[in-house]
């Protein structure tokens, strides 16, 4: 395809410039879920709600509440409530949800016994089911997509560690996604490894591959090597139309795009700043003395390594967490 090509496509997608705004632009709020990586998903209510009632106020569009995760593979006895995400505990918090915010959970493909565990959208306060999968379980997860729209709910696919996806593979896989009932299917940049022009190019095969259909493409950045905003703008400017975002970055290791740069870029009115930050003053701010995410040396040799945090996370919980050079060295030895 031409470069003449790709601009037609963004064009056809993007609706606003400079001085307005796209009206097509969700932002999916993914604190509690993806932040749940830091504390083994054991928010209290009362945390949850104060980040409920904030993104209400703060005009978003979706809040991710937690994982559907498979209590057989998972014991409740090691991870909290947000692991599982049952219905009664979300109602504890949102109770009916008489609001405009949207609530989500994500079933990772292979690791949620999604046939029991996700109810009929009858019988949920939940809106939105987000498949989280890995290339080689496309099949289990275009499956799990299938399940969650028959059961009458949204659904999105986060094709996730996008930066170790070959290209020949992501068509394959594209192929199959634009088949199914996906409302929406995610670039995940699972590693924070990609750059701008990584992204672009991504969203532009995304785009391609679901023009002519009803299926959105979205952005989900991690913030390896501080570029998850600027990611998730390039995102947006190309075209991509969902947005994911946390309160303070805060998410696995070196967090996410911030929710609150991400509503400061963006001109709708329909989104408001000040909420979140006085969350951050009165939730996040407190928090972070007692657990750590963000921006780190360990999480950007990581991400510019293109493997999979879990080291660094352990290193900053060994007994050398600021020996960043041996961090170094021996990541680059095991290259």
């Amino acid at each position: 395809m031409s470069q003449s090509d790709n601009n037609n496509i963004v064009r056809k997608v993007k609706g606003g410039k400079w001085v307005t705004f796209r009206p097509d632009i969700k932002i999916h709020d993914c604190t509690i879920r993806d932040g749940g990586l830091i504390n083994q998903h054991c928010f209290d209510d009362e945390f949850v709600k104060a980040v409920y009632d904030t993104l209400v106020a703060a005009g978003v569009d979706y809040m991710e509440m937690g994982y559907k995760a498979d209590k057989k593979i998972f014991s409740p006895a090691e991870f909290g409530k947000w692991k599982f995400s049952d219905e009664d505990d979300i109602r504890r918090v949102v109770g009916d949800n008489a609001t405009s915010l949207k609530l989500s959970v994500m079933a990772d493909a292979e690791r949620t016994d999604y046939h029991t565990d996700i109810l009929p959208k009858d019988h949920s306060v939940i809106d939105c089911i987000r498949v989280a999968t890995y290339i080689h379980q496309i099949p289990a997860a275009l499956d799990m997509v299938k399940d969650a729209h028959d059961k009458g709910y949204e659904t999105t696919l986060n094709l996730m560690a996008i930066s170790q996806v070959q290209d020949r593979e992501l068509t394959d896989a594209l192929d199959a996604i634009v088949q199914s009932p996906v409302n929406s299917i995610y670039v995940v940049d699972s590693f924070g490894a990609l750059y701008s022009e990584q992204i672009h190019y991504l969203i532009l095969t995304y785009l391609r591959a679901v023009e002519g259909t009803h299926i959105d493409v979205g952005i989900h950045a991690h913030n390896n090597q501080e570029l998850a905003y600027a990611n998730t703008i390039e995102a947006l400017i190309v075209g991509a139309s969902r947005l994911d975002a946390t309160i303070m970055g805060m998410g696995r290791g070196a967090g996410n795009c911030p929710l609150e740069l991400l509503i400061g870029f963006l001109k709708n009115p329909k989104f408001h700043q000040r909420p979140v930050i006085q969350c951050i003053r009165d939730h996040f701010v407190p928090l972070r003395q007692k657990i750590e995410w963000g921006y780190m040396i360990p999480y950007m040799i990581t991400g510019q390594l293109n493997t999979h945090p879990r080291t660094a996370i352990k290193m900053r919980a060994g007994d050398h967490p600021d020996d960043y050079l041996a961090f170094y060295d021996q990541m680059v030895e095991e290259e």
